[in-house]
C-alpha cells in the first residue's frame, strides 16, 4: 500500500492519469482482461479500480432482508464515491478505497489504500451505464461473452468465493441477473470503443486491445 495519506498526490501529481474502463457482464473475462493489462503496463503503472467495492452499505438493515436486494441494478451500487475517487486518481491523489464482504452485504470498517498511477482500470459490469463516468475515461473496453459461459463461471465463483447455495446462485440469476445484465449492461455496449468477443480467451483481439493501450493512443471516435 502506498505511504501517501489519502487526498495528498501521490506518483502521478501534476498530471492526469489515463482512466481505462472495462466493462462486460457478469463472469464475461474482465479480470483476465485488466490482468493482462496490467502486465502489459506494468504493475507499477496501473491501479486497478474496481466497481464491486462499492455496493451500498446495509449493515443497517437486518440480514435476511439485505440478501433479497437488487444487487444488479445501478442503485445498488454508490455511484457517488466511485466518482469521486476515479476523479481523485486521475488528478493524482491517492484514495482509500471501500473494502465489501460480500457475504453479509455490509462494507468492512477497513479500507485500502490505492495509489495514484500513470494508468487507472476501472472495472465492473455498469461503469458504461453512468454517462458521469462514461465522460472520465480515456478508453472504454467492453468484454463480451455467451450468456451460459457467464452463468458457469458465476456459479463457480459465488459458491467458492461468497459461500453461496447452487440453488441461490441460480435463483438470483433468473430473477435479477439476468433481467439487470439485458436491460443495463448489455445495451451499455454501444458507449464502447472496443468491444473484446470471447473475454481474455480472444488473443487477437486482447493482442490489439494492448496495442492501443501501451501505445498510449486515444480512441477518435468517442460515442456518447
Amino acid at each position: 500500500m502506498s505511504a501517501t495519506p489519502a487526498g495528498r498526490a501521490g506518483s502521478t501529481s501534476g498530471t492526469k492519469a489515463r482512466i481505462i474502463g472495462v466493462a462486460g457482464g457478469t463472469g464475461s473475462g474482465k479480470t483476465t482482461i485488466v490482468r493482462r493489462l496490467a502486465e502489459a503496463l506494468g504493475p507499477d503503472e496501473v491501479t486497478r479500480l474496481e466497481q464491486d467495492r462499492y455496493y451500498r452499505d446495509l449493515s443497517g438493515m437486518p440480514l435476511d432482508a439485505r440478501g433479497a436486494r437488487n444487487f444488479d441494478h445501478p442503485d445498488s451500487f454508490d455511484f457517488e464515491l466511485l466518482l469521486r475517487h476515479v476523479r481523485q486518481l486521475r488528478s493524482g491523489q491517492d484514495v482509500d478505497a471501500p473494502r465489501y464482504d460480500f457475504r453479509v452485504h455490509a462494507r468492512e470498517a477497513a479500507t485500502d489504500r490505492l495509489p495514484a498511477r500513470p494508468a487507472i482500470v476501472v472495472e465492473g459490469i455498469l461503469i458504461l451505464a453512468d454517462p458521469r463516468l462514461r465522460a472520465l475515461m480515456d478508453i472504454r473496453v467492453y468484454v463480451d461473452t455467451d450468456d451460459d459461459i457467464r452463468f458457469i463461471r458465476r456459479l463457480q465463483r459465488d459458491i467458492v468465493a461468497r459461500g453461496r447455495t447452487v440453488e441461490s446462485v441460480i435463483e438470483q440469476y433468473m430473477t435479477t441477473v439476468k433481467p439487470m445484465h439485458l436491460e443495463f449492461v448489455e445495451p451499455s455496449k454501444r458507449y464502447a470503443h472496443v468491444i473484446v468477443p470471447e473475454g481474455g480467451y480472444n488473443d487477437v483481439a486482447v493482442e490489439m486491445l494492448l496495442k492501443l493501450v501501451t501505445g498510449g493512443q486515444t480512441p477518435s471516435v468517442n460515442p456518447d
